[in-house]
């Protein structure tokens, strides 16, 4: 008998709403974002939420760079600087959009990770901060905001990482864009997915 109550709640429970599973398979980036800003109450708690991320050694690898207003203009800057030194033929039209690259969101944080030296591997701390981005990506969501994770060639260029105060060593994880949704992301596909799935259990 207990055996068959045990069963028929767990058939309750998985008909239930999970708001959680609800909000990551809806999730996704959005394709234009505008004003207002997030407050910084919001960013705190998008933040906040990025540091629950799995972390193997409670290592905090995770640095969290907010820019906004003359912060994006210096990233912008350096990412143009990035494409000058790369290309030195590359036009003046080129090197504008670039630097309007970092115009597309009110508010960017630069998710980046700081490796510890010690038993933990390097690949499973740069994995923590990637949770703790998406972790953030769902906090926004949440808080009703929208976000895109950019990355692309200034995330590993030297310069880039110093001009908004990073460590040439560091690893920028992701460009995490904030706003206002002005356009809205197309829902996913997940496709065949369950090819992606082996099952290896008894016969």
């Amino acid at each position: 008998m207990a055996f068959c109550c045990h069963t028929h709640l767990v058939e309750q429970t998985r008909t239930m709403p999970h708001p959680i599973i609800d909000a990551i398979q809806a999730r996704t980036s959005a394709r234009q974002l505008g004003p207002p800003a997030p407050t910084q109450s919001e960013i705190d708690e998008i933040i906040r939420a990025g540091m629950c991320a799995p972390d193997h050694g409670r290592l905090r690898p995770w640095r969290f760079i907010v820019l906004q207003g003359e912060g994006r203009d210096r990233l912008g800057g350096a990412m143009a600087e990035s494409v000058r030194t790369k290309m030195p033929d590359a036009s003046e039209e080129r090197l504008q959009a670039v630097r309007g690259k970092a115009q597309r969101a009110p508010t960017i944080v630069v998710v980046a990770a700081r490796i510890v030296a010690g038993k933990i591997p390097e690949i499973e701390q740069l994995l923590a901060v990637g949770a703790a981005t998406q972790n953030m990506c769902l906090a926004a969501e949440a808080l009703g905001l929208g976000a895109m994770w950019k990355s692309g060639a200034p995330a590993y260029d030297a310069s880039v990482k110093r001009a908004i105060g990073l460590e040439a060593d560091d690893h920028i994880v992701a460009f995490l864009y904030l706003g206002t949704v002005l356009l809205p992301g197309q829902a996913r596909d997940l496709g065949e997915w369950q090819d992606k799935v082996h099952w290896m259990a008894n016969p």
